[in-house]
């Protein structure tokens, strides 16, 4: 029986290799996945080529006690409906047991966030660079409106580093920021992000006086003509380094979470933040109902009269 299941399995690692092309690394996954499956199924009692749903379900259940994460799980599941699918197109089984198996749910990661203080510190750390004087003064007065504006509109680094220079023409609260699908939203400026961006204007209007002006807010000598967004990535964990917070944990894709973060952490209505953020599917926007939940749960310790008398007879 050993000898006849090795055989299939052999049998479709060749299909793999000769008809789709598959690495020597591929291969060699499918065999320990489909290893690891058929030493399952005889300590059941039966062979891949006997099994049913039920013993396949069952091999599923055994990776979650085996502390296997939903991703390998996942992958395993595709090994067996692969192979399922080839000994069901070379007729050695007459149905496809894997087609009733539901995939492993994953949890939907959470967003990295930062915290209020890690923020305050990082622009308070921005702010007194971009005081300092010396020829680098534009790039850190830069540096300072980008942040800025990040924090106070929840951009993505996309749309940011891509604003046009009539940005500075603006007289007012609010922004008009072109995102996915070319659609406009309109976010309001907070009045440090307007004095941020006021001090950067004045400076680079200074500097590139007798030059042809760029119309980027943000130019570049690259080919997009703005700032790239690795190079404002990279500027930001030198900054976060310097401000003394763990590089490796901001980015300004992190920024923009922290500012749905903090918004709704303060009360603010989750359809307002999927407008601020541009999403066009308020479930994009849900990832971040975690923080809704926390609020309310202390919320209703705080002020429910039940959880107040039960904390009194603790």
């Amino acid at each position: 029986m050993r000898d006849l299941s090795a055989a299939h399995i052999e049998a479709f690692l060749e299909m793999l290799s000769a008809e789709r092309g598959a690495a020597e690394n591929t291969l060699q996954s499918y065999r320990r996945d489909l290893d690891d499956l058929y030493d399952f199924l005889i300590s059941k009692k039966t062979t891949p080529l006997l099994a049913e749903s039920k013993n396949l379900s069952a091999y599923l259940a055994d990776l979650g006690k085996r502390a296997f994460a939903p991703s390998s799980q996942a992958r395993r599941l595709s090994a067996m409906r692969q192979f399922y699918k080839f000994l069901y197109a070379e007729g050695l089984r007459g149905d496809d047991p894997t087609a009733v198996l539901d995939a492993p749910k994953k949890q939907r990661a959470l967003p990295k966030n930062m915290s209020e203080a890690d923020v305050s510190r990082l622009l308070e750390r921005a702010a007194l660079e971009a005081a300092e004087p010396g020829k680098d003064r534009l790039n850190r007065l830069r540096m300072l409106a980008l942040l800025e504006l990040l924090y106070a509109t929840g951009m993505r680094v996309s749309e940011l580093v891509s604003l046009p220079l009539k940005v500075l023409e603006q007289d007012g609260r609010f922004l008009m920021i072109r995102g996915k699908g070319n659609k406009e939203r309109l976010v309001p400026l907070s009045r440090s992000s307007i004095s941020a961006l006021k001090a950067y204007g004045e400076a680079k209007k200074a500097k590139e006086s007798d030059e042809e002006p760029s119309s980027w807010l943000f130019p570049s000598y690259g080919s997009a003509g703005y700032l790239p967004r690795q190079v404002f990535a990279r500027d930001l964990k030198g900054l976060a380094a310097r401000a003394g917070i763990k590089a490796a944990s901001i980015s300004p894709h992190v920024m923009r979470h922290a500012f749905a973060s903090h918004l709704l952490a303060h009360g603010a209505d989750l359809r307002v933040v999927q407008e601020l953020l541009g999403h066009s599917d308020i479930s994009t926007t849900q990832i971040y109902t975690h923080v809704l939940e926390e609020r309310l749960r202390q919320l209703v310790e705080t002020h429910h009269p039940l959880a107040k008398e039960a904390k009194n007879r603790d």
